[in-house]
């Protein structure tokens, strides 16, 4: 990853444990040469856990479509859930890929499901364990590295609050489930009875996986105050996503995490205290707050700090951190996990690299520099934003296309009344510099902030953005497609990017600014004749549609 010049931040010797080796060297390659193979799914973004989940959801139903409904809902449901687990709980997989085994001979589905049912359970099953056993040899080098040596965590007193928040949205999403199959015997027709039993199934199933996922969090975490667990010593700092990234004790460049986990700072003072105390605590939180937002903004990690860790780590496991504070002023931090720890493999970290150097040479494709300043600068929207404007109103015409008489009205109004203003802002956004700021079109009136009061600007994906320091600025944002594959193979900037990059080259440096103030008339142009103009074409067509 990228490299960090500066040295990290000590941790005191009186916050290490006595004998608490550091894990560096060989023995922490040794615990990354315990990951699987790169077939397994180690590590799955978000992005493809909810890919898996909806693939699987539609699988489900054209089981039952298909097939008219011979397939049993429990038996599609169930089915469609397993690469679900295998993503998400592979613990589970070594029980439910056997009970679909047993489904298919019990409930004699069609004979292709006949065949492919044991095979999709056999192909998760082989996956899982191999995922699983690569856990016991991660443990078991962890527990290597410590050699022995073991210590109880920091505030093992206080409640243990890991999984509440999982437990909660568990139980609504199995309330969910439970709902659609109760009420699936509303529907005539018997596919659709047959596919909503199966939604309700699937859904219910879901929702039992959440709740198994918060109580293995929860047990494993109180497993860790119950008795001294091994320590090693390791290198910690935040990411940009802020979650930690966890490196070896001699990685001090920061080139090679080993794992990252969502950890939360715990806290062990009274919550009685003073009012002096209170308003002085929240001023602090609201400096590092503040201080976090701009390193967000930035995509910058943290510090690279020093740190303990309590237990050992694998894929899956939950952990405890006793950490150098940012600020070296401060007694050190101790951070609980909330959630499991995620190994970061070979492939992942050059992935992780490779956006790294694309980021960088998007940066400087975009870099424009300002050598005259101009008496005013504007941008406007462009071709990103009329081509999302019209792909925004086929997809509302083909809802409306089908319908006629008194629906099709009422579809329409919905769709106009939530959609007029984003078409709106899509086509007619407009950013005006002077030398007094930047100023922002709007529906019913503009918005100011001054170059001294900007805090960011920044595009970032298909979304560009500006923000002020001041609380009365709503941040300003414009977002339209973006294909960056194609961009780069072209050598194309984006608007957006080029936007950006001039805003931010006025902002540094004030020679670039524009020399003169916007006509007041110019400045004050309002965007809802363009949103009227929108409705009456949108009711214009409603009505010569055939």
């Amino acid at each position: 990853m990228s490299t960090n010049p500066r040295r990290p931040l000590p941790l005191p010797a009186s916050a290490i444990p006595e004998g608490c080796a550091p894990w560096s060297g060989e023995q922490a390659r040794h615990w990354t040469r315990a990951l699987p193979p790169r077939r397994v799914p180690l590590r799955p973004r978000t992005e493809a856990v909810m890919a898996v989940v909806l693939l699987g959801f539609g699988a489900a139903l054209t089981l039952v479509a298909v097939t008219d409904g011979d397939v049993p809902p429990l038996l599609a449901a169930f089915a469609a859930l397993q690469p679900v687990w295998l993503v998400a709980r592979p613990e589970v997989v070594r029980f439910t890929a056997p009970a679909v085994v047993f489904m298919v001979l019990a409930l004699e589905p069609p004979w292709l499901l006949f065949l492919a049912c044991p095979v999709l359970a056999g192909l998760c099953a082989r996956t899982a364990e191999v995922r699983l056993v690569a856990r016991k040899q991660q443990r078991e080098a962890a527990l290597a590295a410590a050699g022995g040596v073991t210590a109880p965590v920091p505030y093992a007193d206080l409640p243990v609050t890991r999984g509440r928040g999982l437990a909660w949205f568990g139980s609504a999403v199995l309330v969910a489930g439970v709902a659609a199959i109760v009420t699936s015997g509303v529907w005539d027709d018997v596919v659709d009875r047959e596919g909503a039993a199966t939604s309700g199934l699937y859904v219910a199933g879901l929702g039992l996986t959440v709740l198994l996922s918060a109580a293995l969090g929860r047990r494993r975490a109180a497993a860790l105050r119950r008795a001294p667990v091994p320590v090693l010593r390791v290198l910690v700092r935040e990411n940009a996503d802020v979650d930690t990234e966890v490196f070896a004790a001699d990685d001090t460049a920061a080139l090679r995490p080993l794992f990252t986990v969502s950890t939360l700072e715990m806290d062990d003072e009274d919550e009685s205290g003073s009012d002096t105390d209170d308003e002085d605590d929240d001023e602090l939180d609201e400096e590092e707050l503040n201080a976090l937002l701009d390193r967000l903004d930035d995509d910058a990690p943290g510090p690279l700090r020093e740190a303990v860790l309590y237990g050992a780590p694998y894929d899956g496991a939950e952990i405890v951190l006793l950490a150098a504070d940012e600020d070296p002023d401060e007694p050190p931090v101790a951070e609980y996990s909330t959630g499991p720890v995620r190994p970061l493999s070979d492939r992942a970290v050059n992935r992780a690299l490779a956006k790294e150097k694309r980021a960088e040479a998007e940066a400087g494709r975009s870099e424009v520099a300002v050598l005259k300043p101009v008496a005013v600068r504007r941008w406007r929207a462009g071709w990103p934003d009329w081509l999302s404007a019209t792909a925004a109103l086929l997809w509302a015409g083909q809802w409306v296309w089908d319908e006629t008489g008194v629906w099709r009205w009422i579809l329409g109004a919905a769709l106009a009344l939530c959609g007029a203003w984003l078409l709106t802002y899509w086509v007619g956004w407009r950013i005006s510099a002077d030398r007094a700021g930047l100023w922002f079109n709007g529906l019913r009136s503009t918005r100011h902030v001054a170059w001294d009061h900007i805090r960011i600007v920044r595009c970032k994906g298909n979304e560009l953005r500006i923000d002020s320091r001041r609380a009365s600025f709503a941040e300003w944002t414009a977002f339209g497609l973006r294909w960056r594959w194609l961009e780069r193979r072209l050598g194309f900037v984006h608007p957006y990017e080029r936007a950006a990059a001039e805003i931010t080259a006025m902002w540094k440096d004030p020679a670039a600014r524009p020399t003169a103030e916007i006509d007041v008339r110019e400045r004050d142009r309002r965007l809802w004749p363009v949103t009227l103009m929108l409705l009456l074409a949108w009711t214009a067509a409603l009505y010569f549609m055939p």
